[in-house]
């Protein structure tokens, strides 16, 4: 499926090119080699797998909320900083 993310065997979330086999499988890679490696929806996972999977997912989402944050600062900062060189005019 498109838009959803697929994982390796291990839980570890690919984000490489892909290919569908004849048989309907994904695998890793623009097109098929020997280094080509299985892919799944995380409801396929096992459960370890699918703990590797939260983890880089949780630590995903936090860094991205963090960037948020900081992004978000800055701006309120160069709000603060114009509105002040505004004032002092």
């Amino acid at each position: 499926m498109k838009g959803v993310p697929h994982y390796k065997k291990d839980g570890t979330i690919h984000k490489g090119g892909s290919h569908k086999m004849p048989n309907g499988e994904l695998h890793t890679g623009k097109t098929h080699s020997s280094s080509s490696e299985k892919l799944f929806h995380f409801d396929e996972l096992s459960p370890a797998a699918k703990k590797v999977a939260k983890k880089t997912t949780t630590k995903k989402k936090v860094a991205k909320k963090k960037a948020s944050e900081k992004s978000k600062a800055s701006f309120m900062e160069m709000v603060e900083m114009r509105m002040k060189k505004d004032k002092d005019k």
